[in-house]
């Protein structure tokens, strides 16, 4: 079974800096890590290779500092890598990064299975998984919480809904995403580190993939970012001290002088 996973490198901070004139993350001096969704996908994919066999591929778009991000994978368990990384990439909205991932994993060959997290945490939009399965024209299935079996072409799935779950039998090869239920990742071993220092990352550029140099980074981004930042944090507030029927008594009064009506009934 060749299985490959889509991550993504995001910061390892909430205090996400930005540039005012592109609109897209300063990068320099911030720390990374691989999104912390992916890493139950890297996980689930490694299981599934260790229980069925064949082969699990990493593949990532991004600046060439996410290499350290595949060896992270690799180290886990993770066979191959391959970077997509290009100028042209810079900026891509939902949309164009998929459409990028389809064509670098159109370059891998036969694929039996794409696993990605649920969604990336700097953007939060869960769309690429579904995007993705559009661009390279197979099925697919979000929130996937455990794969039950992969008996003759087919895999049977259970698929996380507010509340329970939905089981579900499709055919492969099919896109995923998964959610923090499905496994408990696992750390990597020294083995694994001293693997992934020696792994040859595979480097490709938009030349090296069939591709429309119209449908990449900003210039094949239909929706665009007008404006990203901070929220304010809040400031002021009071603390009513005493005991708790007397701290009560002062913010009644404080809402009462404010002119907001509590509707409180008569004995209440």
């Amino acid at each position: 079974m060749n299985i490959v996973v889509c991550i993504k490198q995001v910061p390892d901070t909430t205090d996400v800096k930005i540039n005012p004139e592109t609109n897209t993350l300063i990068r320099d001096g911030v720390a990374s890590i691989i999104n912390p969704f992916d890493v139950y996908a890297i996980e689930e994919a490694v299981r599934l290779k260790e229980k069925y066999g064949g082969s699990v591929t990493v593949i990532s778009m991004g600046p060439p500092q996410v290499e350290a991000s595949l060896r992270d994978a690799i180290a886990v368990g993770a066979d191959e890598a391959v970077l997509l990384t290009d100028r042209a990439f810079a900026g891509a909205d939902t949309l164009a990064t998929s459409y990028t991932l389809a064509a670098g994993i159109r370059r891998l060959g036969q694929v039996d299975m794409v696993i990605l997290g649920r969604q990336a945490i700097d953007g939060d939009t869960g769309q690429v998984g579904p995007e993705l399965a559009e661009n390279l024209g197979l099925p697919h299935l979000t929130d996937i919480r455990k794969i039950e079996q992969i008996e003759n072409n087919t895999i049977v799935l259970q698929r996380m809904l507010e509340e329970g779950y939905v089981r579900i039998r499709a055919k492969l090869p099919i896109v995923i995403t998964v959610v923090k239920e499905i496994n408990e990742p696992r750390l990597p071993s020294l083995r694994g580190k001293m693997n992934a220092k020696k792994k040859e990352i595979g480097r490709w550029s938009a030349q090296d993939v069939e591709i429309d140099p119209k449908r990449l980074g900003l210039t094949g981004s239909p929706t665009q970012v007008v404006k990203i930042f901070t929220p304010p944090r809040p400031t002021g507030g009071k603390i009513f001290e005493g005991s708790v029927s007397e701290a009560v008594s002062q913010l009644l009064a404080e809402l009462q002088q404010a002119g907001i009506n509590l509707g409180r009934k008569k004995g209440v």
